[in-house]
């Protein structure tokens, strides 16, 4: 049986996806799941929020990437072998009271893996000539997930990914089980969701037409299921040039446009924000903590007088950790995986 792996993805930019995945990676491992966050966005953010540099420099020396996702797919791509055995970089939590390892582990990102879109589109095609091979590569990232979530004995793989619909987003997506969608306030939120969830649909079916054409019984596939399991609405500051009239119509929208294009439902009648059942979480906006948390190096929610929080940051921190294990159980309950 498959490790549950929950994609976080907009093709917007700038919504919130890698802060979703660190933080709920965190609480996830705080209130008692052992948790693989996965980097297959080349930018690699994530990863960045995670190590240091002095870290980085040792995952990324010149010309070999052995311990990335990079490094685990190589391999393959290069025609060299199958994917490589993948390497989990534990991510301590000092909460944490346990004679294991860390319950915290990242599958870590590289920006080398940008380079393999184009062997990744021409896999897509391939599949329907029902090449082994293609299908191996366009399978890869979902089979390094489950395996390095037998290895870590892990209840959830939490994936970051970039704003794009290029061939690396499809071979990621196909590999997810449930899709949770990060949303801004505003216009360029609502045109992404008229573009996502149509591709999304097509990405399903296309798979699907090909995993039947395989015949091979050598390894498994994932079932590409891709299954849209709420929006996360990440509230933005209110500016001068951003009134609150002008943020209570792009809220407005929300509902109505992701139920229309990520869940092909046709709306008879507008659905109100507060009361939409495909709505995971409304999160405050944090931004007056984010420096705090990354001169730090943890979650928002764990920051101590110490890092600095004091008076009503420190309230805002103390909020944060309800909000986020809130929406973590939300998720949790949604995608039916157990609450240890």
């Amino acid at each position: 049986m498959s490790t549950p792996v929950i994609a976080f993805f907009n093709i917007t930019g700038g919504v919130g996806k890698t802060l979703l995945v660190y933080h709920l990676s965190s609480m996830y491992a705080e209130i008692g799941y052992r948790i693989i966050a996965a980097d297959l966005d080349p930018q690699a953010n994530l990863t960045a929020a995670f190590l240091d540099e002095d870290r980085l420099e040792e995952l990324w020396p010149d010309g070999n990437h052995p311990n990335t996702i990079f490094g685990c797919v190589q391999p393959l791509i290069q025609e060299t072998g199958d994917i490589a055995e993948p390497h989990l970089e534990e991510i301590d939590d000092t909460l944490q009271n346990t004679l294991f390892s860390s319950p915290l582990a990242l599958l870590v990102g590289d920006l080398f893996l940008s380079s393999i879109e184009e062997e990744l589109s021409d896999a897509w095609s391939n599949c329907l000539e029902n090449s082994a091979r293609a299908f191996r590569v366009t399978s890869a990232f979902w089979s390094i997930m489950q395996r390095a979530a037998t290895m870590h004995k892990a209840n959830v793989i939490l994936l970051d990914l970039g704003p794009n619909l290029g061939a690396i987003n499809r071979a990621a997506l196909i590999a997810a089980d449930y899709i949770v969608t990060p949303l801004a306030p505003d216009i360029f939120s609502i045109q992404g969701l008229h573009n996502l969830g149509p591709t999304l649909r097509r990405w399903r079916t296309e798979w699907q037409d090909r995993f039947t054409r395989n015949t091979s019984t050598d390894f498994p596939l994932p079932p590409g299921i891709m299954q849209p399991l709420g929006y996360i609405v990440l509230q933005q500051p209110i500016r001068m040039d951003l009134p609150v009239k002008a943020y209570n119509r792009w809220m407005a929208h929300i509902p109505n446009d992701y139920s229309k294009y990520m869940l092909d439902k046709e709306v008879t009648e507008p659905i109100t924000p507060s009361r939409d059942a495909e709505r995971l979480a409304s999160l405050k906006n944090y931004r007056s903590l984010v420096q705090l948390a990354q001169d730090a190096r943890k979650p928002i929610f764990s920051l101590k007088p110490a890092d600095g929080a004091l008076g009503a940051h420190l309230q805002a921190a103390l909020g944060a950790y309800r909000e986020f294990q809130k929406l973590a159980r939300e998720i949790a309950q949604r995608a039916n995986i157990a609450l240890p």
